[in-house]
Protein backbone atom coordinates (compact mmCIF):
# COMPACT_ATOMS: atom_id res chain seq x y z
CA UNK A 1 0.00 0.00 0.00
CA UNK A 2 1.18 3.54 -0.80
CA UNK A 3 1.92 6.01 2.01
CA UNK A 4 1.45 8.92 -0.40
CA UNK A 5 -1.12 11.36 1.01
CA UNK A 6 -4.38 11.64 -0.90
CA UNK A 7 -5.73 15.02 -1.90
CA UNK A 8 -8.85 16.26 -3.58
CA UNK A 9 -8.66 18.53 -6.61
CA UNK A 10 -11.01 21.47 -6.15
CA UNK A 11 -11.64 24.34 -8.57
CA UNK A 12 -13.43 27.51 -7.55
CA UNK A 13 -14.77 29.37 -10.60
CA UNK A 14 -15.77 33.01 -10.10
CA UNK A 15 -17.19 35.04 -12.97
CA UNK A 16 -15.64 38.49 -13.36
CA UNK A 17 -18.04 41.33 -12.39
CA UNK A 18 -20.81 39.03 -13.62
CA UNK A 19 -23.96 41.19 -13.64
CA UNK A 20 -22.12 44.23 -15.00
CA UNK A 21 -20.26 42.13 -17.58
CA UNK A 22 -23.55 40.67 -18.86
CA UNK A 23 -24.91 44.20 -19.29
CA UNK A 24 -21.77 45.29 -21.16
CA UNK A 25 -21.91 42.19 -23.35
CA UNK A 26 -25.56 42.79 -24.27
CA UNK A 27 -25.16 46.55 -24.77
CA UNK A 28 -21.95 47.52 -26.62
CA UNK A 29 -22.49 51.18 -25.64
CA UNK A 30 -21.67 50.25 -22.04
CA UNK A 31 -18.35 48.59 -22.81
CA UNK A 32 -15.33 50.32 -21.33
CA UNK A 33 -17.56 52.55 -19.19
CA UNK A 34 -18.22 52.57 -15.43
CA UNK A 35 -21.43 50.62 -14.88
CA UNK A 36 -23.40 49.95 -11.70
CA UNK A 37 -26.15 47.33 -11.70
CA UNK A 38 -28.91 48.33 -9.29
CA UNK A 39 -29.37 51.53 -7.34
CA UNK A 40 -29.64 55.05 -8.73
CA UNK A 41 -28.06 58.41 -8.08
CA UNK A 42 -30.84 59.20 -5.59
CA UNK A 43 -31.26 55.96 -3.64
CA UNK A 44 -31.01 52.17 -3.72
CA UNK A 45 -28.04 49.86 -3.36
CA UNK A 46 -25.53 48.77 -5.99
CA UNK A 47 -25.71 45.02 -6.72
CA UNK A 48 -22.60 44.87 -8.92
CA UNK A 49 -20.04 47.19 -10.50
CA UNK A 50 -17.92 46.91 -13.64
CA UNK A 51 -14.14 46.99 -13.31
CA UNK A 52 -14.17 50.48 -14.80
CA UNK A 53 -16.37 51.59 -11.89
CA UNK A 54 -14.34 49.70 -9.28
CA UNK A 55 -11.31 51.87 -10.08
CA UNK A 56 -13.23 54.73 -8.44
CA UNK A 57 -14.12 52.70 -5.35
CA UNK A 58 -17.60 51.66 -6.47
CA UNK A 59 -18.45 48.24 -5.01
CA UNK A 60 -21.51 46.08 -4.47
CA UNK A 61 -23.59 46.87 -1.38
CA UNK A 62 -22.77 50.62 -1.34
CA UNK A 63 -25.56 53.12 -1.89
CA UNK A 64 -26.25 54.60 -5.30
CA UNK A 65 -25.71 58.05 -3.81
CA UNK A 66 -22.19 57.09 -2.72
CA UNK A 67 -21.47 55.44 -6.09
CA UNK A 68 -22.40 58.69 -7.86
CA UNK A 69 -20.18 60.64 -5.48
CA UNK A 70 -17.21 58.34 -6.09
CA UNK A 71 -17.74 58.23 -9.85
CA UNK A 72 -19.80 61.12 -11.34
CA UNK A 73 -19.78 59.37 -14.76
CA UNK A 74 -21.32 56.17 -13.39
CA UNK A 75 -24.09 54.61 -15.50
CA UNK A 76 -26.85 52.94 -13.48
CA UNK A 77 -28.53 49.91 -15.07
CA UNK A 78 -31.60 48.08 -13.76
CA UNK A 79 -30.81 44.43 -12.91
CA UNK A 80 -32.20 41.72 -15.21
CA UNK A 81 -32.09 38.60 -13.07
CA UNK A 82 -33.85 36.40 -15.63
CA UNK A 83 -31.05 37.18 -18.07
CA UNK A 84 -28.37 36.48 -15.45
CA UNK A 85 -30.01 33.13 -14.65
CA UNK A 86 -30.09 32.28 -18.36
CA UNK A 87 -26.36 32.97 -18.73
CA UNK A 88 -25.58 31.16 -15.47
CA UNK A 89 -27.42 28.08 -16.74
CA UNK A 90 -25.21 27.99 -19.85
CA UNK A 91 -22.09 28.23 -17.70
CA UNK A 92 -23.26 25.42 -15.42
CA UNK A 93 -23.88 23.16 -18.41
CA UNK A 94 -20.18 23.55 -19.21
CA UNK A 95 -19.28 22.66 -15.61
CA UNK A 96 -21.39 19.50 -15.78
CA UNK A 97 -19.44 18.26 -18.80
CA UNK A 98 -16.42 17.96 -16.52
CA UNK A 99 -17.88 16.68 -13.25
CA UNK A 100 -21.18 15.96 -11.52
CA UNK A 101 -19.77 17.37 -8.29
CA UNK A 102 -20.66 21.04 -8.85
CA UNK A 103 -21.70 23.18 -5.89
CA UNK A 104 -23.15 26.55 -6.93
CA UNK A 105 -22.63 29.34 -4.40
CA UNK A 106 -24.58 31.90 -6.44
CA UNK A 107 -25.34 32.63 -10.10
CA UNK A 108 -21.72 33.63 -10.72
CA UNK A 109 -19.56 31.22 -8.73
CA UNK A 110 -19.25 27.52 -8.00
CA UNK A 111 -16.98 24.82 -6.64
CA UNK A 112 -16.06 21.87 -8.85
CA UNK A 113 -14.51 18.66 -7.54
CA UNK A 114 -12.48 17.35 -10.50
CA UNK A 115 -10.61 14.67 -8.56
CA UNK A 116 -12.34 12.03 -10.67
CA UNK A 117 -13.47 14.04 -13.71
CA UNK A 118 -15.30 13.06 -16.90
CA UNK A 119 -12.39 14.10 -19.13
CA UNK A 120 -9.90 11.78 -17.44
CA UNK A 121 -7.50 14.71 -17.11
CA UNK A 122 -5.27 14.45 -14.00
CA UNK A 123 -4.42 18.18 -14.06
CA UNK A 124 -6.93 20.38 -12.24
CA UNK A 125 -5.04 23.47 -13.44
CA UNK A 126 -5.37 22.52 -17.11
CA UNK A 127 -9.05 21.71 -16.59
CA UNK A 128 -9.65 25.13 -15.03
CA UNK A 129 -7.91 26.79 -17.96
CA UNK A 130 -10.02 24.80 -20.44
CA UNK A 131 -13.27 25.60 -18.61
CA UNK A 132 -12.48 29.31 -18.53
CA UNK A 133 -11.65 29.30 -22.24
CA UNK A 134 -14.91 27.54 -23.06
CA UNK A 135 -16.92 30.04 -21.01
CA UNK A 136 -15.28 32.86 -22.95
CA UNK A 137 -15.77 31.24 -26.39
CA UNK A 138 -19.30 29.91 -25.82
CA UNK A 139 -20.80 32.56 -23.52
CA UNK A 140 -18.66 35.63 -24.16
CA UNK A 141 -17.61 36.36 -20.57
CA UNK A 142 -14.39 35.97 -18.60
CA UNK A 143 -13.96 33.95 -15.43
CA UNK A 144 -11.25 33.54 -12.83
CA UNK A 145 -10.32 30.35 -11.00
CA UNK A 146 -8.60 29.09 -7.88
CA UNK A 147 -7.30 25.53 -7.75
CA UNK A 148 -6.20 23.64 -4.65
CA UNK A 149 -6.79 20.71 -2.29
CA UNK A 150 -9.91 22.08 -0.60
CA UNK A 151 -12.70 24.63 -0.99
CA UNK A 152 -11.24 27.12 1.48
CA UNK A 153 -7.89 27.54 -0.30
CA UNK A 154 -9.43 27.38 -3.81
CA UNK A 155 -11.87 30.17 -2.90
CA UNK A 156 -9.06 32.46 -1.70
CA UNK A 157 -6.85 31.61 -4.71
CA UNK A 158 -9.55 32.53 -7.25
CA UNK A 159 -9.28 36.17 -6.16
CA UNK A 160 -5.54 36.40 -6.77
CA UNK A 161 -5.32 36.93 -10.53
CA UNK A 162 -8.65 38.59 -11.25
CA UNK A 163 -9.93 39.42 -13.76
CA UNK A 164 -9.55 36.61 -16.29
CA UNK A 165 -6.80 34.68 -14.50
CA UNK A 166 -6.22 31.72 -12.26
CA UNK A 167 -3.97 30.57 -9.43
CA UNK A 168 -3.03 27.07 -8.36
CA UNK A 169 -1.91 26.32 -4.81
CA UNK A 170 -0.33 22.86 -4.89
CA UNK A 171 -0.45 20.52 -1.87
CA UNK A 172 3.12 21.30 -0.78
CA UNK A 173 2.46 25.05 -1.07
CA UNK A 174 -0.74 25.29 0.97
CA UNK A 175 0.66 25.98 4.44
CA UNK A 176 3.21 28.55 3.24
CA UNK A 177 0.48 30.24 1.15
CA UNK A 178 -1.79 30.54 4.19
CA UNK A 179 1.01 31.64 6.51
CA UNK A 180 1.80 34.64 4.30
CA UNK A 181 -1.86 35.58 3.82
CA UNK A 182 -3.17 38.75 5.54
CA UNK A 183 -5.86 37.70 8.00
CA UNK A 184 -8.43 39.96 6.31
CA UNK A 185 -8.15 37.77 3.19
CA UNK A 186 -9.10 34.57 5.01
CA UNK A 187 -12.47 33.51 3.61
CA UNK A 188 -15.11 33.74 6.35
CA UNK A 189 -13.22 36.32 8.44
CA UNK A 190 -15.36 39.46 8.25
CA UNK A 191 -14.64 43.02 9.33
CA UNK A 192 -15.66 42.54 12.96
CA UNK A 193 -13.58 39.36 13.39
CA UNK A 194 -10.65 40.96 11.57
CA UNK A 195 -10.65 43.86 14.03
CA UNK A 196 -10.83 41.46 16.96
CA UNK A 197 -7.90 39.47 15.58
CA UNK A 198 -5.89 42.66 15.13
CA UNK A 199 -6.48 43.47 18.80
CA UNK A 200 -5.12 40.02 19.67
CA UNK A 201 -2.00 40.56 17.55
CA UNK A 202 -3.16 38.35 14.68
CA UNK A 203 -2.39 40.02 11.36
CA UNK A 204 -1.28 37.12 9.14
CA UNK A 205 -1.70 33.38 8.81
CA UNK A 206 1.59 32.93 10.65
CA UNK A 207 0.21 34.88 13.62
CA UNK A 208 -2.96 32.79 13.59
CA UNK A 209 -0.97 29.55 13.39
CA UNK A 210 1.03 30.50 16.47
CA UNK A 211 -2.11 30.53 18.64
CA UNK A 212 -3.19 27.39 20.45
CA UNK A 213 -6.56 25.74 19.96
CA UNK A 214 -7.48 26.66 23.54
CA UNK A 215 -6.63 30.34 22.91
CA UNK A 216 -8.73 30.49 19.72
CA UNK A 217 -11.70 28.72 21.28
CA UNK A 218 -11.52 31.07 24.28
CA UNK A 219 -11.71 34.16 22.06
CA UNK A 220 -13.80 32.91 19.11
CA UNK A 221 -15.92 30.10 20.54
CA UNK A 222 -16.83 27.32 18.12
CA UNK A 223 -15.16 29.20 15.26
CA UNK A 224 -11.84 28.82 17.03
CA UNK A 225 -11.45 25.21 15.87
CA UNK A 226 -12.24 26.28 12.30
CA UNK A 227 -9.50 28.95 12.33
CA UNK A 228 -7.05 26.51 13.97
CA UNK A 229 -7.60 23.94 11.21
CA UNK A 230 -7.87 26.08 8.07
CA UNK A 231 -4.58 27.89 8.69
CA UNK A 232 -3.01 24.40 8.64
CA UNK A 233 -4.70 23.61 5.34
CA UNK A 234 -7.33 21.37 6.92
CA UNK A 235 -10.82 21.90 5.52
CA UNK A 236 -12.79 18.74 4.78
CA UNK A 237 -16.04 20.31 3.58
CA UNK A 238 -17.29 18.35 0.57
CA UNK A 239 -18.38 19.78 -2.76
CA UNK A 240 -22.12 19.18 -2.52
CA UNK A 241 -23.91 18.93 -5.83
CA UNK A 242 -27.26 19.02 -4.03
CA UNK A 243 -27.38 22.16 -1.91
CA UNK A 244 -30.30 22.25 0.48
CA UNK A 245 -32.25 25.50 0.33
CA UNK A 246 -32.47 26.93 3.85
CA UNK A 247 -34.94 29.75 3.15
CA UNK A 248 -36.89 31.46 0.37
CA UNK A 249 -37.34 35.22 0.41
CA UNK A 250 -38.65 38.21 -1.53
CA UNK A 251 -38.08 41.87 -0.76
CA UNK A 252 -38.42 45.31 -2.28
CA UNK A 253 -36.67 48.67 -1.83
CA UNK A 254 -39.05 51.59 -2.33
CA UNK A 255 -38.42 54.75 -4.34
CA UNK A 256 -40.15 56.75 -1.61
CA UNK A 257 -40.00 55.80 2.07
CA UNK A 258 -43.24 54.46 3.56
CA UNK A 259 -44.67 55.87 6.80
CA UNK A 260 -48.11 54.28 6.91
CA UNK A 261 -48.75 50.61 7.79
CA UNK A 262 -51.63 50.66 5.28
CA UNK A 263 -49.24 51.45 2.44
CA UNK A 264 -46.84 48.86 3.82
CA UNK A 265 -49.55 46.20 3.72
CA UNK A 266 -50.24 47.00 0.06
CA UNK A 267 -46.57 46.48 -0.75
CA UNK A 268 -46.36 43.34 1.38
CA UNK A 269 -49.26 41.87 -0.65
CA UNK A 270 -47.12 42.21 -3.79
CA UNK A 271 -44.05 40.80 -2.05
CA UNK A 272 -46.09 37.85 -0.72
CA UNK A 273 -47.38 37.13 -4.24
CA UNK A 274 -43.80 37.05 -5.52
CA UNK A 275 -42.75 34.76 -2.66
CA UNK A 276 -45.70 32.44 -3.32
CA UNK A 277 -44.56 32.02 -6.96
CA UNK A 278 -41.01 31.18 -5.87
CA UNK A 279 -42.23 28.62 -3.35
CA UNK A 280 -44.55 27.06 -5.93
CA UNK A 281 -41.77 26.89 -8.53
CA UNK A 282 -39.49 25.00 -6.14
CA UNK A 283 -42.30 22.98 -4.49
CA UNK A 284 -41.39 24.34 -1.06
CA UNK A 285 -43.24 25.45 2.05
CA UNK A 286 -42.03 26.58 5.46
CA UNK A 287 -42.93 26.86 9.12
CA UNK A 288 -40.96 29.95 10.14
CA UNK A 289 -42.04 33.25 8.63
CA UNK A 290 -39.95 36.41 8.97
CA UNK A 291 -40.72 40.05 8.24
CA UNK A 292 -37.65 42.13 7.35
CA UNK A 293 -37.80 45.89 7.86
CA UNK A 294 -35.10 48.36 6.83
CA UNK A 295 -35.68 51.90 8.06
CA UNK A 296 -34.74 55.18 6.40
CA UNK A 297 -31.65 55.42 8.62
CA UNK A 298 -30.55 52.00 7.21
CA UNK A 299 -31.04 50.23 10.55
CA UNK A 300 -32.67 46.82 10.17
CA UNK A 301 -35.18 44.81 12.17
CA UNK A 302 -36.66 41.33 11.76
CA UNK A 303 -39.81 39.89 13.33
CA UNK A 304 -40.42 36.12 13.16
CA UNK A 305 -42.82 33.43 14.26
CA UNK A 306 -42.79 29.66 13.87
CA UNK A 307 -46.01 27.82 13.04
CA UNK A 308 -46.93 24.19 13.86
CA UNK A 309 -47.60 23.55 10.16
CA UNK A 310 -46.08 24.35 6.74
CA UNK A 311 -47.41 27.26 4.68
CA UNK A 312 -46.78 28.45 1.12
CA UNK A 313 -49.89 30.25 -0.14
CA UNK A 314 -50.21 34.02 -0.17
CA UNK A 315 -53.31 34.17 2.06
CA UNK A 316 -51.65 32.36 4.98
CA UNK A 317 -48.42 34.28 4.46
CA UNK A 318 -50.28 37.60 4.68
CA UNK A 319 -52.28 36.57 7.77
CA UNK A 320 -49.03 36.03 9.65
CA UNK A 321 -47.18 38.98 8.13
CA UNK A 322 -50.00 41.34 9.15
CA UNK A 323 -49.69 40.06 12.71
CA UNK A 324 -45.92 40.65 12.65
CA UNK A 325 -46.32 44.10 11.09
CA UNK A 326 -48.58 45.29 13.92
CA UNK A 327 -46.53 43.53 16.60
CA UNK A 328 -44.94 46.84 17.53
CA UNK A 329 -44.90 50.40 16.28
CA UNK A 330 -42.52 51.38 13.48
CA UNK A 331 -39.65 53.49 14.81
CA UNK A 332 -39.17 55.41 11.55
CA UNK A 333 -40.20 55.53 7.89
CA UNK A 334 -39.40 52.36 5.93
CA UNK A 335 -37.22 52.03 2.81
CA UNK A 336 -37.34 48.22 2.38
CA UNK A 337 -39.68 45.37 3.28
CA UNK A 338 -39.07 41.66 2.86
CA UNK A 339 -40.71 38.33 3.66
CA UNK A 340 -38.92 35.01 4.05
CA UNK A 341 -39.91 31.45 4.89
CA UNK A 342 -37.46 29.07 6.56
CA UNK A 343 -37.64 25.77 8.43
CA UNK A 344 -38.60 24.34 5.04
CA UNK A 345 -40.16 21.02 4.12
CA UNK A 346 -37.02 19.99 2.19
CA UNK A 347 -34.94 19.52 5.35
CA UNK A 348 -36.23 15.97 5.72
CA UNK A 349 -34.88 15.08 2.26
CA UNK A 350 -31.21 16.00 2.60
CA UNK A 351 -28.95 14.51 -0.05
CA UNK A 352 -25.85 12.48 0.81
CA UNK A 353 -22.84 13.10 -1.44
CA UNK A 354 -19.93 10.65 -1.52
CA UNK A 355 -16.54 12.02 -2.55
CA UNK A 356 -13.62 9.99 -3.82
CA UNK A 357 -10.03 10.95 -3.02
CA UNK A 358 -7.07 10.43 -5.29
CA UNK A 359 -3.47 11.55 -5.45
CA UNK A 360 -3.25 15.20 -6.55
Amino acid sequence: MSDTPTYRKIIHIDMDAFYASVEQMDNPELRGKPVAVGGSENRGVVSAASYEARKFGVRSAISGVLAKKYCPEIIFVRPRFDRYKEISSKIHKIFNEYTDLVEPLSLDEAYLDVTNNKKGNPSASLLAEEIRLRIFNEVGLTASAGISINKFVAKIASDYNKPNGQKTVNPDEVEAFLEELPIRKFYGVGKVTTEKMYQLGIFTGTDLKSKSLEFLEKHFGKSGAFYYNVVRGIHNSEVKSSRITKSVAAEHTFDVNLSSEIFMLEQLERIAASLEKRLERHKLSGKTITLKIKYSDFSQQTRSKTLPYFISDKKLIMENIQELLYQEKMKDSVRLLGISLSNLNNEIKKAVVVQLKFTF
